[in-house]
């Protein structure tokens, strides 16, 4: 990740990188990522943090170490453990085993998931998760493969099995102005919610966090005209999805 305001213009990164993957043309850092091979060695040279890799490589054992040192607050607050990403089941294999020893040691577990993924992998994991944080981007099916290149189908799906199965279920339904906060859209939502007797819905507004993780990452933003959502859209949508009986909340947590 390149932090471009942190940025000194030194340059050393770029002399200390053995792949030329970093060059500095009109002055600035550039990052081809192509050639990039994560060695970090432009990262001891950085004076000023401003480049550096997100994230490291964990075997099994050392995450349940980390969950491990918070075992006193999980108890205080009954809380637990959420996996999520990215999407934790792109790794399910990886997060059966976690999952499977976070049970072992009596750890609550949270799975946050879009549901884009087989009903295999769903069936593996399913026994060991005490809450699926699930996501309702869009109900109809076009919209959302305008907006996200996949079909609903599946993830729709994969909700209702859960559903029945009687699994303990928290939608989550991401409001993004112009996209998906139309009337029939959340109308739908709710429908659909109340048909497969899911009760809990959090309401969760579109912010722009992202957008400088973006930049740092030398990737376009798509949503750089969006604005958040006011506060009387929240109430609107709200109160169309608790019109369904649904409990809902503005908001995660």
């Amino acid at each position: 990740m390149y932090r471009k305001k942190k940025c000194l213009a030194c340059f050393e990164c770029a002399k200390a990188c053995p792949t030329g993957a970093l060059t500095h043309p009109e002055g600035q850092v550039s990052i081809d990522r192509r050639l990039c091979n994560l060695c970090g060695k432009c990262l001891k040279t950085c004076p000023a943090d401003a480049i550096g890799v997100a994230g490291k490589t964990l075997n099994a054992v050392e995450v349940i170490k980390e969950i491990e040192k918070d075992r006193a607050f999980y108890e205080e607050s009954n809380g637990g453990v959420t996996f999520s990403g990215g999407e934790p089941l792109m790794q399910v294999d990886f997060l059966d085993c976690l999952l499977a020893e976070c049970r072992k040691e009596n750890i609550h577990t949270a799975v946050d998931t879009c549901g884009y993924s087989s009903r295999k992998d769903f069936g593996k994991i399913m026994s060991k998760v005490d809450v699926f944080l699930y996501d309702i981007k869009l109900i109809d099916d076009r919209t959302h493969k305008k907006y996200t290149g996949v079909s609903n189908k599946l993830i729709l799906e994969n909700l209702t099995e859960l559903a029945d199965k009687g699994k303990n279920i928290l939608a989550r339904f991401p409001v993004i102005p112009g996209i998906n906060d139309d009337e029939m859209t959340v109308s739908k939502t709710g429908e659909f919610l109340r048909k497969n007797g899911i009760e809990n819905i959090h309401v969760l507004p579109y912010h722009r966090a992202g957008a400088e993780k973006y930049r740092s990452l030398g990737r376009k933003y798509q949503l750089n005209r969006v604005k958040s959502p006011s506060d009387e859209e929240l109430g609107r949508i709200k109160r169309k999805l608790q019109a369904f009986g649904l409990k809902v909340r503005i908001g995660g947590g």
